[in-house]
């Protein structure tokens, strides 16, 4: 049987439709990897330990924390900024703080600027790895430990940046299985 006129149209909207809605689910993924793989978009990289080469010339590390709209947590770096040495390994932290009456868990993204500088940028180890899950009126240190690839002075474009800004923005995102439970079970008690 042949579709007609209205029919077809109809069809081929949603297919239309159906399409865009698969192209825009992958796109975030793919996006992802994409500046993970090329360090676009202030994307670092990850490393197993930290560099075998340290510099004598220094750079600034910032650090900057932000919150999504409606995320109920206090989030701030701990120190603002520090100066090291390409190639020596620095640690920082943030503070989050859950100010509610019930557990809330977290998942931050983060980029770094300038841009050139992202693919120089190796995070040994990081919270943002892993999701954070903060108990009513829990305040915690959550670490960062990174250093600058000393390739980046080979850079035609990074090896002039001497200021480098690591930023987090913290969402919320759903409880765990375990936590939902268990908060679910609290909310039941004292109502």
């Amino acid at each position: 049987m042949a579709l007609k006129g209205p029919q077809k149209t109809v069809v081929q909207l949603v297919s239309v439709v159906v399409v865009m809605g698969g192209l825009a689910w992958a796109s975030v993924p793919f996006y992802d990897w994409f500046c993970r793989v090329t360090g676009f978009g202030g994307a670092t990289g990850v490393a197993e330990a930290g560099s075998d080469t340290i510099l004598d010339k220094t750079i600034k590390v910032r650090f900057d924390a932000s919150k999504e709209r409606g995320m109920p947590w206090e989030f701030r770096p701990v120190q603002t900024e520090m100066e090291l040495r390409i190639g020596e390994t620095g640690l920082a932290f943030y503070e989050a703080y859950n100010p509610t009456d019930r557990p809330v868990a977290g998942q931050a993204s983060y980029n770094v600027a300038p841009y050139s500088a992202g693919g120089y940028f190796d995070k040994i180890a990081c919270f943002c790895f892993e999701e954070q899950v903060l108990q009513p009126g829990e305040r915690v240190q959550m670490p960062v430990s990174f250093f600058v690839d000393p390739e980046i002075v080979n850079d035609r474009d990074a090896k002039y940046v001497h200021t480098i800004t690591l930023s987090y923005t913290f969402y919320e995102i759903d409880l765990p299985e375990g936590y939902a439970a268990l908060d679910a079970a609290t909310t039941t008690n004292t109502n």
